[in-house]
């Protein structure tokens, strides 16, 4: 086939419980979705023709698509950095290199394994689409193009995330990298398409963007074509070929850089400074040559020429919490996450631009095809930024854990004289400075939006606290994975797991409700299942392992007071509700995950070392 590597990991895959347990997960997801709608259709209107039936087709197709590709999109460039980070961080990669095997094999194996889990789910809810054209209102032939459109974009979202992988040494690197890429690729479709860039077409934005691709797909009427001929599905086919060249070009740039990245140039020698001892001046005698005189004092310089230091610098002092001194005054994840703070800082002026133009251009609301216009446009933009802020922190919340684990370090740790609070508010505290422009450039953002007269005084204090609030969830989110998960790439993928499916999660359940406006009385019984169902979701990762009655009252209560919130935010002029719900909820749920490891710390850390995953 492909080589000994995706042999290996076809042939191992079917023996993971976890590897059909997410494949049901995301069934289930789909199926929640599609009961949900149909509830709430069903309590707006009766349905009593094939003209209801076509228009529910229609409203799941719009639904389904897009939250397909999103989920798919990061989950396929998430296990493509996995595959290979995971071999670096065991330092197997190198092995490997030094064996019989070929670029090619090692490339395209590696991105096959990345692809095996998310094509089977992509192929699992294959069946539920295909049977939407039977209500009406979407075409076959639409069918298609969505499915074709997705798998060439998992295709692509795997290789972006393994060659970056191969490319970058540390974890977090290669996943801020990733996350960052596939944003600013999203970013610049959506740029495209709103029509910024003078002489470029509008309708290039729908070949660039998979995602604005699958939304022009699921429109009733389809958009025109870039190239006149190829018929409303054009454009789909121009970006399913745009998504396959982009695939080919990551996977031949991965083979011809794969032996010059690794190993990776960022290791340093430490050279020993040796000291000449005073001895060592020997004055030659005046009958003796010089070649006599380097002959007897190079054996005596060898022997009295003694080591001084194997330290390439000078100790520097250390602060009480030497956890906390090492996150803030060393490189502890490396050099190049300034490449990534920059690229971060980038994007954010991008969503600073857009918040000026809606400024100036006085534009309230705005419907961009995809919300309703109760969604100002100030929301649209700066929803992104803060959902790729917490992703970043998370990433290196987890990471921080991972990497020591991974280094042998944690071990040595638990027998020193450092305590559970050291440790732990070490961890987060470094974290969050580590990430310090992830953490204040939403915050910046928002005072420019507030002093443009986009934002009230109140809203600004709100906003705020809640911002720090979710940064510091999320830090303690991404420790508790790293703790009670011993393998890293179930605690890594757990960890961003559970962050994406919940604002992931929040963004279908607003869309659905801006579809069927109405009351929280009315709108609850349709959003049981999916407010169970992340309740249930959420105590599987958090507390399966090392469970707790706080864990398991916020697993299951998280999701309720997070609904009822998203409703107080739609209704309107209730956003001190929003506000008290969202900050005691989400500081009951750090608070949760904090305390126990506080008392039970060598117990959390042991607890995620058991047998299936070693």
């Amino acid at each position: 086939m492909i080589g000994p590597i995706f042999q290996r990991e076809l042939s191992t895959l079917p023996r993971r419980p976890r590897h059909f347990i997410a494949r049901i997960v995301f069934l289930v997801m789909l199926f929640a979705i599609i009961c949900t709608t149909w509830l709430l259709l069903a309590g707006v209107q009766p349905v009593q023709n094939a003209g209801d039936l076509a228009r529910f087709g229609v409203l799941i197709f719009q639904l389904l698509a897009p939250f397909q590709m999103v989920v798919l999109l990061f989950m396929a460039a998430l296990a493509g950095t996995s595959a290979v980070s995971h071999e670096k961080d065991k330092q197997t990669l190198t092995l490997l290199l030094m064996t019989s095997l070929t670029d090619v094999e090692v490339v395209v194996g590696k991105i096959g394994a990345g692809l095996l889990a998310t094509m089977n789910a992509f192929l699992s809810s294959a069946p539920i689409v295909f049977l939407l054209p039977i209500l009406g209102g979407v075409s076959l032939d639409q069918v298609i193009a969505c499915t074709v459109v997705t798998a060439c974009t998992l295709i692509a979202s795997c290789s972006l995330g393994a060659t970056v992988a191969f490319w970058r040494e540390k974890t977090f690197q290669a996943i801020a990298v990733t996350t960052l890429l596939i944003a600013l690729w999203l970013a610049l479709g959506e740029i495209i398409a709103a029509g910024i860039i003078p002489g470029v077409p509008r309708s290039i934005g729908s070949i660039i963007s998979p995602l604005r691709a699958v939304w022009d797909i699921a429109q009733p009427i389809p958009s025109t074509s870039v190239i006149s001929g190829l018929g409303g599905s054009g454009n789909a086919i121009l970006a399913s070929i745009f998504m396959s060249a982009l695939a080919g070009l990551l996977s031949l740039l991965s083979i011809a850089k794969l032996r010059v990245w690794n190993p990776s140039r960022e290791r340093r020698n430490v050279v020993a400074e040796w000291e000449d001892s005073p001895q060592m001046a020997v004055s030659p005698s005046k009958n003796s040559t010089s070649a006599d005189t380097s002959a007897a004092i190079a054996p005596k310089a060898e022997q009295e020429r003694v080591v001084k230091s194997w330290k390439s610098r000078e100790p520097r002092a250390m602060w009480n919490n030497p956890i906390l001194w090492r996150e803030m005054m060393t490189w502890a994840y490396g050099r190049k996450i300034l490449f990534i703070r920059v690229a971060y800082i980038f994007f954010s002026l991008l969503i600073g631009f857009g918040l000026y133009q809606t400024l100036q251009s006085g534009a309230a609301y705005a419907d961009s095809g995809f919300q309703e216009q109760l969604v100002p446009t100030t929301v649209s933009l700066l929803a992104p930024c803060f959902v790729l802020s917490l992703i970043m922190i998370n990433a290196l919340a987890v990471n921080s854990i991972t990497n020591e684990r991974d280094a042998g370090a944690l071990d040595l740790l638990l027998v020193t004289e450092i305590t559970p609070g050291s440790f732990l508010f070490g961890k987060i505290l470094g974290v969050l400075y580590a990430t310090k422009e992830m953490v204040l450039m939403p915050i910046l953002l928002c005072i420019y939006l507030w002093w443009g007269g986009g934002l009230t005084t109140e809203n600004l204090v709100f906003t705020v606290i809640c911002l720090m609030v979710m940064d510091i969830f999320v830090a303690m989110l991404g420790i508790h994975c790293g703790m009670i998960y011993y393998q890293s790439r179930v605690a890594i993928g757990t960890s961003l797991g559970t962050v994406f499916f919940l604002f992931l999660g929040v963004a279908t359940c607003m869309l659905i409700m801006l579809m069927f406006r109405g009351s929280f009385g009315r709108q609850l019984a349709p959003f049981l299942m999916i407010i169970l169902g992340g309740g249930t979701g959420l105590y599987v990762a958090l507390g399966n392992r090392n469970p707790s009655p706080a864990i398991t009252v916020t697993s299951f209560l998280l999701p309720f007071l997070t609904f009822f919130a998203i409703t107080s935010f739609i209704l309107r002029d209730q956003e001190l509700t929003v506000f008290s719900t969202i900050t005691v909820s989400y500081a009951f749920a750090t608070a949760a995950m904090l305390i126990p490891a506080l008392s039970e710390f060598e117990f959390a850390f042991g607890r995620g070392r058991i047998a299936d995953e070693e």
